[in-house]
């Protein structure tokens, strides 16, 4: 009988040893993979992994806010209003990036830590909904964390799939985020003004009538678009029939269109740094393109510079 259990002593270790080898898991727990952006199914079969946290983040850019949230939400999701502590103003400057301190205490408060991932969840409503997703994702990412992605189709693709939704407020169990900065995904005022005339794209993605100078932002105060800036409408990444990105076939079509090589440096502006974050978020996260950083100041901040020069067909301004 020795011999017996000894062999099954010795078949034990061996299923044992294979079945660590191939679902990956080790003394710890295994770590969650997660794409830039994820679906509903890859979410569903992740929901109850304790190193997920699901951020609701339906704002009034969707007509959508907490009263939505505690009506109905992705189990276990914790509510956070955008723009909310996402977003600041300096001076005159609206919808920049608040202090590091500021974000480090507020993404403590909401339960981040260095091992956890993050699935945002806009409403999935439209580009200008996806694009709160795309800024609040750029912002984990300038800051150092890694482990983020955005729910293809938003709260309503969740819904439209037939995933089960709870109702109330998950309060957040607080944990230390310490940031470890990106600087090279941030571009200043100065900085932009030291590129105009080089080899940088400067890569507008407000609508053609802003990039025209036929409209412009409530807090700029002149119309008109960078000098040597490239029009790209990050709206054109979207499927609004779907309420969904396009496929990746269709944005690489798309981004082809003007920005030829990956590697060639990328400054993405609109107003405030909310549309800008949509287009870098396709060609950084998406399509891999090298050399690409926000200009979080954007229109508002660059046009409150009167030395600073702006192309426009527009004549008057404000």
């Amino acid at each position: 009988m020795s011999g017996l259990s000894l062999s099954l002593k010795t078949f034990a270790a061996v299923a044992l040893a294979a079945l660590i080898q191939l679902t990956g898991l080790t003394g710890a727990a295994r770590a969650l993979d997660a794409a830039p952006l994820v679906n509903t199914g890859w979410l569903h079969d992740n929901l109850e992994d304790e190193d997920l946290l699901v951020l609701d983040i339906r704002s009034p850019l969707a007509k959508s806010g907490k009263e939505d949230y505690l009506k109905g939400h992705i189990p276990g999701a914790v509510w956070s209003e955008y723009p909310g502590y996402w977003r600041t103003s300096r001076g005159d400057v609206t919808g920049v990036l608040p202090s590091i301190e500021k974000l480090e205490a507020s993404l403590s408060e909401l339960g981040v830590h260095e091992d956890r991932t993050v699935v945002l969840v806009p409403a999935g409503t439209s580009d200008l909904d996806f694009g709160a997703a795309a800024r609040i994702y750029w912002t984990f990412k300038y800051l150092g964390h890694d482990k983020v992605s955005i729910l293809n189709g938003g709260y309503a693709a969740w819904i439209s799939a037939g995933h089960a939704v709870e109702t109330g407020e998950i309060v957040p169990e607080g944990d230390m985020f310490v940031a470890e900065p990106r600087p090279e995904l941030l571009v200043s005022t100065d900085e932009v003004a030291s590129l105009v005339g080089g080899n940088a794209l400067l890569l507008d993605s407000r609508p053609q009538t802003q990039f025209d100078g036929l409209e412009k932002h409530d807090d700029a105060t002149r119309f008109g678009h960078l000098p040597g800036a490239t029009h790209f409408d990050q709206a054109q990444f979207y499927d609004r029939a779907t309420n969904t990105l396009k496929s990746k076939d269709q944005l690489k079509t798309l981004a082809a269109e003007v920005a030829a090589s990956s590697s060639d440096p990328v400054i993405a502006y609109c107003n405030t740094g909310h549309w800008a974050a949509t287009n870098w978020f396709v060609l950084t996260e998406l399509l891999g393109y090298e050399n690409v950083a926000v200009y979080d100041d954007s229109m508002v901040g660059w046009s409150r510079q009167s030395d600073l020069p702006m192309i426009s067909a527009k004549t008057a301004t404000n």
